[in-house]
């Protein structure tokens, strides 16, 4: 069937792969934004900006961290980098939470998207400025090189990019459950709703909502680190991202945490297929279903019919 349409069955999976690696970036970004809007009620287009400054971060710590502080051999490697750079991009959020967005949360959610654009804007001229556009490469970590071969389907797959779906899916699924099913996860929404009930309970709402938004684009920051391997590290990788992100966020249903990471995943691998089987529409699919899905169910597929 697969040789008639002109398709070999590995090319097949190895585009599925592809679209499953896309996915896993389509689903913890738009996690982080479901996070922010969800529990914040702003819509967060500075999230592309920040994906890029945690791919730039972690480039900086493994190639100019050491001549800056005149120790050549002193770097920051990958594995340092997971945790170090969310790290870093959560207290830049912070400090963004705290100056502007916090003067946010209760008028119109354009508002808010309005601030945000700006800062992505100026972050992404910021480092266009210095690093201009052509692009920085950062290898694959020594313990993820090589392929995984799989002889019954004639098909090798990185290591690096396996890893990618892995992490990605454990991260995601692990934020979920922290927020739809603990106690940590009740009071966050709890504190959205009614926060002064929260209050009432001794609990500090305004530290819970700026760690929540660290934390939103901390997820950022991380999968800024995933695709630094993958893609060259340049000022536009984020903004290049971004809209689809957003479009994943709609489809799923603004706020959806669970929603994010099924629609994320599911339109990566929509994706992959249709850059085989109708390559000239690969670019546009997404805003297609997101089209019909609107139509259809404007809150999204698992948004909260208002």
């Amino acid at each position: 069937m697969f040789e008639m349409l002109g398709i070999t069955p590995q090319g097949l999976l190895a585009q599925l792969l592809v679209g499953l690696i896309n996915g896993s970036f389509y689903a913890m970004l738009s996690l982080g934004l479901a996070i922010i809007f969800g529990l914040l009620n702003i819509i967060n287009f500075a999230h592309g900006a920040l994906y890029m400054v945690g791919a730039f971060v972690a480039w900086l710590g493994l190639t100019q961290l050491g001549p800056w502080l005149g120790m050549p051999d002193l770097a920051l490697n990958y594995w340092v980098s997971l945790i170090l750079v969310p790290v870093v991009v959560g207290a830049f959020g912070v400090l963004l939470e705290r100056t502007m967005l916090k003067r946010l949360y209760h008028v119109d959610h354009l508002y808010g998207l309005l601030l945000t654009f700006g800062l992505a804007l100026v972050v992404e001229g910021m480092f266009r400025h210095w690093y201009s556009i052509s692009g920085e490469s950062y290898d694959v970590p020594e313990l993820l090189e090589g392929l995984i071969h799989l002889e019954s389907l004639g098909l090798a797959l990185p290591i690096y990019r396996v890893w990618i779906v892995v992490f990605s899916l454990a991260v995601c699924f692990a934020t979920w459950y922290v927020i739809e099913r603990t106690r940590l996860g009740a009071y966050l929404r709890a504190g959205t709703e009614n926060p002064k009930l929260i209050e009432a309970f001794g609990i500090n709402v305004p530290l819970m909502i700026t760690l929540t938004y660290a934390f939103g684009v901390g997820l950022a920051g991380l999968a800024g680190v995933l695709a630094a391997p993958l893609f060259q590290v340049n000022p536009i990788m984020g903004s290049n991202l971004i809209i689809v992100v957003f479009a994943v966020v709609v489809i799923g249903g603004m706020g959806s945490i669970l929603g994010s990471i099924v629609t994320g995943l599911s339109l990566g691998l929509i994706e992959g297929l249709t850059k085989v089987f109708y390559p000239e529409a690969s670019s546009v699919v997404i805003f297609v279903i997101m089209a019909i899905v609107l139509l259809l169910r404007p809150a999204g597929l698992f948004g909260r019919e208002k």
